[in-house]
């Protein structure tokens, strides 16, 4: 059965959707991608045989060969300096192409067919150096693409559940695991035009917050990690195991008032408790340059916040209520939450492949592409 694919590949988390050239205009599916999870790991593990492996199996292997796997790829693209992996350099932009070849493959597998048409989402805030450095990657591996800006995907999902009537201008904050993005749209027919400059922190995530919940469990048991031999596989699954137990503190830190984090090492066990208000402390400083960004966004516009139709959060931490609090605050605007704000870009990726409904206007514009951090002591495993 024809479809089309729309993939948003991201730093820490790689999301696909399909659209069936039969179906209803509007109507996506997401993809299974994961073992546990509809989304991927953003994480590739190479192995001397040049076989790839991805995603949970890929992290699974950093227990046992740790320099064999690679992560957060993405933050990279664009800078000449090679990763080392495996004793072997690669461009960040190869690591990118490999796993978006890995989503297509299996996505077809799945459909017993390639796809019609993909699209791929990038940041708002690329310039045509790193899109064309990802481009010529992606032709590399036999891949021809359309790109969508990622707050444009997000507004076109948003669009498809909501009613948003034509000439309604849409402020973006799009806060991913790896990465910020903030800009403002224009609805002009079917269309979704950017307006003004995107505005980005390209080294400003959901894993950050991760590490600060890492730092003070550091900090509460440290008696648990003086010592540790951090080339024991043992040492290795311990924190690799308190890592996850962080993310999964971080996440329930957005219903929950207070969590306890377990800690189990060779050298002692325990538990650290954190407050919502300390991780909200940790953060806010990141969380306000995030709005700046947003502000300078609406600006670069022309704009008033009050000018706005909407104000509209996507990405796994825009669910972090302090997010959300201050967006509000600072902009003078209520915000809305997409429903479902972590597959709102690949959905939206979709939607931008489907034909505009008769009389709706055009779809929005598509470049085809070129032919051809961890802690100091305990990196992330």
């Amino acid at each position: 059965m024809s479809y089309l694919l729309g993939i948003d590949l991201g730093t820490t988390r790689t999301a696909a959707a399909i659209g069936r050239l039969d179906a209803r205009p509007g109507e996506t599916e997401i993809v299974n991608l994961g073992d546990r999870a509809s989304a991927v790991p953003s994480v590739l593990y190479l192995g001397d045989d040049g076989s790839v492996v991805v995603g949970e199996a890929a992290e699974r292997r950093a227990l046992s060969s740790p320099d064999h796997v690679v992560r957060e790829f993405k933050r990279r693209i664009g800078d000449p300096t090679p990763l080392i992996v495996g004793g072997r350099p690669w461009a960040p932009e190869d690591l990118s192409a490999r796993l978006v070849r890995w989503v297509v493959d299996r996505v077809a597998q799945r459909e017993a067919g390639p796809a019609t048409r993909i699209a791929v989402t990038l940041p708002a805030s690329w310039g045509p150096h790193k899109t064309e450095r990802l481009g010529g990657a992606l032709a590399g591996q036999g891949l021809q693409v359309s790109y969508i800006a990622e707050p444009q995907a997000a507004a076109l999902h948003y669009a498809s559940a909501e009613r948003v009537e034509p000439g309604s201008t849409i402020a973006v904050y799009d806060f991913g695991g790896g990465t910020f993005d903030a800009a403002v749209v224009h609805k002009d027919g079917n269309t979704f035009k950017l307006l003004g400059r995107p505005e980005g922190v390209d080294r400003l995530g959901g894993i950050d917050f991760d590490e600060i919940v890492f730092e003070h469990v550091l900090a509460g048991i440290p008696e648990a990690f003086d010592g540790l031999d951090e080339t024991d596989p043992a040492v290795l699954s311990a924190i690799a195991a308190i890592r996850r137990e962080c993310v999964e503190a971080k996440e329930a830190l957005s219903s929950d008032t207070e969590v306890s984090i377990p800690v189990l090492t060779p050298k002692a066990q325990g538990s650290v408790r954190m407050h919502r208000s300390e991780f909200e402390a940790a953060i806010r400083p990141q969380v306000e340059d995030t709005v700046d960004a947003l502000q300078r966004a609406v600006s670069s516009a022309g704009l008033a916040p009050q000018q706005l139709s909407a104000v509209l959060l996507v990405g796994g931490s825009s669910r972090i209520p302090l997010v959300g609090q201050l967006v509000s605050e600072l902009l003078g605007r209520p915000v809305t939450v997409d429903v479902d704000p972590k597959n709102a870009i690949s959905m939206g990726a979709v939607l931008s492949l489907q034909p505009a409904p008769t009389g709706t206007g055009a779809m929005p514009p598509r470049v085809p592409a070129p032919r051809a951090g961890g802690s100091a002591r305990f990196p992330m495993a």
